[in-house]
């Protein structure tokens, strides 16, 4: 639904979604092995928005992860429309200041604006909490005048509106083939009260969710686009949040799989205990879910009920990883380092939990305390917070000492992302997860666009990670190993995650990245950031990481054909065991 009161005036909105500041879970590195992929993931939030406001204002959509908002955009503009979440708070910032320089109305809305109201006095209005009644004010006050107010206004949602009466997305805004994957939601809200994370405040505890009619009209207006990636995101804070209700929308999903030839592969977030839910399991195999990112934080029995999260062991770790293997899902991990419950012996810990598990994907971050979470009003109790230090990577005053806790999470990624060892637990997945899927047909993926991404993907993975870098020889043996049992597309997607992790890995490092995905400050390579010689805006710098290309010089390919001839000078079953095999 639109906007559903009256309108007197027409207004032209300039939506922009600020750019991320660079982690391993972007993925940011590995964009440039694809056809025209700039960004991510489409903001599903900012879309559904922009689909809300009165179909007689005229839109423009700047999503900054591909390209910044010029000056015609500002020009057009009559009000800016921002949102986004506290790891964008720099350039949500930023954004401000253009927009104003600009002389427009400035209007910022999403989860950091929410969680932390504060944070953001520059703008003219605030829209605290989910789209409902507050947003129906602030689009009246808007269509009254476009006048900044002489104080900031806030508008706080009471009664939210019911996620069967969310619009669809505004696909029609924006490139979908910008993006590495595409994104869905289905539900809102999660039960469970872990310390550090604000869901249940901002979304809360009951989950609210779609109607599967809606879902299929979404995948239906992501199919009528002219491009779309093939990989789908549910951002569900917990896909089994009402496990009745997904239970329900699943077999809807697999219909319009079958209907449409399996155009689609889905991921989605999800506590470690569905483990224990064979049917959903059963389902998301047949619509062809293929990862699920699960917050395991710790393999420390003791830190999981320190931190509330006492689900996460209603299984043995190991056994619910391997059940959701053995169900085609392989897993993604998030772990925590700089808890209260950290010891000496957490790094050992945790790097056996890396080789047991044989989770290739973990993004290991330092903790940060989040505004309106049971964490953040311990510590503040405490006096335990960090107010704005830009000195340290964190804002919490961790129990152990605080450079003894950015050495260990340097260990840790550097053990993690180690080629070696990353790429033998990608071979691992081969036979443990990747075998166990359900071969889909393929009508619905073989289409031009499709083909041209794969042959583009595939010389960029056999040049860039095959022949050019230094752990050729690791990727080979795992991804020869996939081919040998027919897995081609486990093969490239296992060279186009790790080129990620290990750059990103290296960079980190090198001091060039942050230990912690919600750290409010730049590293120190970062603030000396700049853009073609110059000193650049928060925004400039971060849609100069996500795009850059991987450049080509004539060292690097004179390189890469002295390899190859080098490989073809070896007989061909020798080449083959080289390539391939330990």
């Amino acid at each position: 639904m639109h906007y559903p009161l009256p309108i007197a005036s027409q207004r032209n909105v300039l939506c922009i979604f600020p750019a991320y500041t660079p982690s391993f879970g972007t993925f940011s590195h590995s964009y440039r092995l694809l056809p025209r992929v700039r960004a991510f993931m489409p903001p599903q939030g900012l879309l559904v928005i922009a689909a809300y406001l009165p179909p007689t204002w005229p839109v423009r959509f700047v999503d900054e992860n591909i390209a910044l908002a010029n000056a015609a955009d500002f020009d057009w503009a009559e009000v800016v429309l921002v949102s986004g979440m506290h790891i964008q708070a720099l350039q949500i910032h930023d954004i401000a200041r253009r927009a104003k320089v600009a002389g427009k109305i400035t209007v910022l809305g999403g989860p950091s604006v929410s969680g932390a109201p504060e944070l953001y006095p520059e703008f003219d209005y605030l829209h605290v909490g989910e789209i409902g009644d507050a947003a129906n004010r602030l689009i009246a006050c808007l269509d009254h005048s476009v006048t900044p107010p002489p104080a900031q206004m806030r508008f706080e949602t009471s009664e939210r509106l019911p996620l069967g009466d969310f619009p669809l997305p505004a696909y029609n805004l924006i490139r979908l083939d910008r993006y590495l994957m595409g994104s869905l939601q289905f539900s809102s809200g999660c039960p469970y009260r872990c310390e550090f994370c604000d869901i249940p405040t901002l979304y809360g505890r009951q989950p609210r969710f779609k109607t599967p009619e809606q879902m299929t009209a979404e995948l239906d207006a992501i199919l009528a686009q002219p491009g779309y990636p093939s990989w789908m995101y549910f951002v569900d804070d917990n896909f089994i949040g009402n496990r009745k209700a997904a239970r329900e929308m699943l077999p809807h999903l697999i219909d319009w799989q079958r209907k449409h030839g399996y155009p689609l592969q889905f991921a989605c977030e999800a506590t470690l205990n569905l483990a224990k839910q064979a049917e959903i399991l059963t389902l998301m195999r047949e619509a062809q879910f293929l990862t699920v990112f699960v917050g395991i934080e710790t393999p420390e029995s003791d830190a999981l009920r320190a931190m509330r999260k006492e689900h996460n062991a209603a299984l043995p770790m190991m056994e619910a990883i391997g059940t959701l293997n053995r169900y085609g899902l392989e897993v993604t991990s998030g772990i925590i380092l700089g808890l209260d419950t950290d010891t000496a012996d957490t790094e050992t810990h945790l790097k056996t939990f890396i080789d047991q598990s044989q989770i290739p994907v973990l993004t290991i971050n330092l903790l940060q305390a989040l505004p309106r979470t049971p964490l953040w009003d311990r510590l503040k109790r405490d006096g335990r917070l960090i107010d704005d230090d830009a000195r340290v990577q964190s804002n919490v005053r961790f129990l152990r000492p605080y450079d003894e806790v950015v050495a260990v999470w340097q260990r840790c990624i550097a053990y993690a992302y180690d080629p070696v060892r990353l790429f033998a637990r990608f071979a691992h997945q081969v036979d443990a997860t990747y075998a166990h899927r359900m071969h889909a047909p393929v009508r619905g993926r073989i289409t031009a666009r499709n083909l041209r991404k794969a042959l583009v993907l595939g010389f960029n993975v056999v040049f860039w990670i095959g022949l050019v870098s230094n752990y050729r020889r690791a990727f080979w043996r795992a991804a020869g190993y996939a081919l040998r049992r027919g897995q081609i597309d486990a093969a490239l997607g296992m060279g186009l995650v790790a080129y990620h992790l290990i750059k990103f890995s290296r960079e980190a490092l090198r001091g060039e990245q942050n230990a912690s995905f919600y750290s409010a400050h730049a590293c120190a390579a970062q603030r000396a950031g700049t853009v073609d010689g110059k000193k650049a805006s928060p925004a400039a710098l971060a849609s100069r990481r996500s795009s850059e290309a991987q450049p080509c010089n004539r060292h690097t390919f004179r390189l890469a054909l002295a390899r190859l001839s080098l490989s073809m000078r070896i007989r061909p079953w020798q080449q083959t065991k080289n390539l391939f095999n330990p």
